[in-house]
């Protein structure tokens, strides 16, 4: 009787830890099926997409919009300072496209503003675009001519926008990884998609084109300086209408 007693127990536990033993296994997926379900992670080109010759920069992973590897002078040493350069990029490119558009349309239309004013209030203002139709510029020179109001009109502007960038890039609640440098929360048309994809492809839009105004800057104030002449003078095909040839 007490041998069977014990013959029973054993069997018991034997069958007590084989139920355990199932339990856990049936609750922990095999190696194989979960190596077998996971996709390999798509890695990043070694070599930079801009210069193919030229290892991709360590900290340029394509986070933000436009990052095609670019960086030969290696000023995004670190993560801090990649988004320090990517902001103050935003609001060079944005500066960029208003000086591009407005470099052109000052030299058409300030002569003919300045004369219009000067009719109608009795004024004798002098238009700030040279004999050439050259607008004030570092190369140019006139700058001595613009009001002191409008400088520092100016001044306060860019002042109180670089506090605000700084203000978002440090106080901003970064730990979810939503702040994107150079974004004020201003919209006021509403033309910012909600979507994921509509908002990946507006932003590539914008350093795109700020990036090709911040080089016609650049090449309006270099023509006109080597050619004294004003890029609407030079290229009229470009800022006038068609019907005037």
């Amino acid at each position: 009787t007490i041998h069977t007693i014990v013959t029973v127990f054993q069997n018991s536990k034997m069958t007590n830890s084989l139920t355990t033993s199932n339990t856990m296994t049936n609750s922990l997926p095999p190696l194989a099926m979960v190596t077998s379900s996971s996709k390999p992670a798509a890695t990043l080109s070694k070599f930079s997409a801009s210069l193919p010759f030229l290892r991709r920069p360590q900290h340029l992973t394509q986070q933000y919009a436009g990052d095609v590897g670019f960086d030969p002078l290696d000023l995004a040493k670190s993560p801090e300072k990649l988004e320090y350069y990517r902001e103050a990029e935003v609001k060079h490119a944005r500066i960029a496209m208003l000086a591009a558009a407005g470099w052109p349309v000052s030299e058409l239309f300030d002569r003919k503003i300045t004369d219009v004013i000067d009719a109608d209030f009795g004024l004798t203002l002098s238009p700030l675009v040279d004999g050439s139709d050259r607008v004030p510029s570092l190369l140019n020179g006139g700058l001595d001519h613009v009001s002191p109001y409008f400088w520092g009109f100016c001044l306060g502007l860019t002042a109180a926008i670089d506090l605000k960038g700084i203000r978002n890039s440090r106080y901003a609640d970064d730990d979810d990884g939503t702040y994107l440098p150079g974004d004020y929360g201003f919209d006021p048309l509403r033309m910012y998609p909600t979507d994921e994809e509509g908002q990946e492809r507006m932003q590539l839009a914008e350093i795109k084109h700020g990036r090709l105004a911040m080089l016609a800057v650049v090449g309006f104030a270099t023509q006109e300086f080597v050619s004294q002449v004003g890029v609407v003078d030079e290229t009229p095909a470009f800022f006038n209408p068609l019907f005037h040839f």
